[in-house]
């Protein structure tokens, strides 16, 4: 299952924080734990609980992809790089089967999730572009990155192996919505990495 637009439409309008929880909560169509109400506090053990790590380790992992941008800036490389793809894929599918989890519904959720890093890689590639001034003046070393977003991935999947009822719930779709909507206001994403967002979590409600 898809994001529902609502949560594209409030992630990418970049609004202030109220405006937007105000506008997650309008699209609440099915019954919503108290838990998941804006402000209330969440346990690990509620759905609401169980999806805000998805949307904080999404957000950390695109941070990344700023370090990845400045690293491949100036070489004339790709953004895309099929091999490691299949690296990351295969690795989290291998921990997905240790945890008990899906490793196919793993997969697909990663599969967005490298997609949303190209997604800010290639749109500070073309900023930079623009305005040589604003370009990194160090390349950082990829190989330390990578280290960063493997420690990252290992848990992404364990937060999703952790949230199966919550990811098949028929409300999962909103409570994500908050999620990803405090976590835009708490990083203070810029519209880059808001869209770059939803675009991670296109996968995770769904169930498996």
């Amino acid at each position: 299952m898809q994001l529902t637009t609502s949560l594209r439409s409030a992630l990418v309008a970049g609004a202030a924080a109220t405006a937007l929880f105000t506008g997650a909560a309008g699209a609440v169509a099915a019954p919503v734990a108290p838990s998941a109400a804006v402000g209330a506090p969440a346990t690990v053990h509620s759905p609401y609980g169980q999806l805000r790590p998805l949307a904080a380790l999404s957000a950390e992992r695109l941070a990344t992809g700023d370090l990845v941008a400045a690293a491949k800036w100036g070489t004339g490389g790709p953004v895309d790089d099929p091999a490691r793809e299949r690296e990351v894929l295969r690795a989290v599918a291998d921990q997905a089967r240790e945890l008990g989890a899906d490793p196919a519904v793993t997969v697909r959720i990663f599969r967005d999730q490298i997609e949303a890093s190209k997604v800010v890689q290639r749109g500070l590639h073309r900023a930079w572009e623009a305005d040589p001034g604003r370009a990194p003046t160090e390349r950082p070393d990829l190989g330390e990155v990578r280290k960063e977003i493997n420690r990252i991935n290992g848990e992404l999947v364990r937060a999703i192996a952790g949230s199966p009822y919550a990811r098949s719930a028929p409300y999962c779709a909103p409570l994500l919505t908050a999620a990803a909507v405090r976590v835009r206001h708490e990083r203070q994403l810029d519209g880059l990495h808001t869209g770059a967002l939803a675009r991670s979590l296109r996968s995770v409600c769904g169930g498996g």
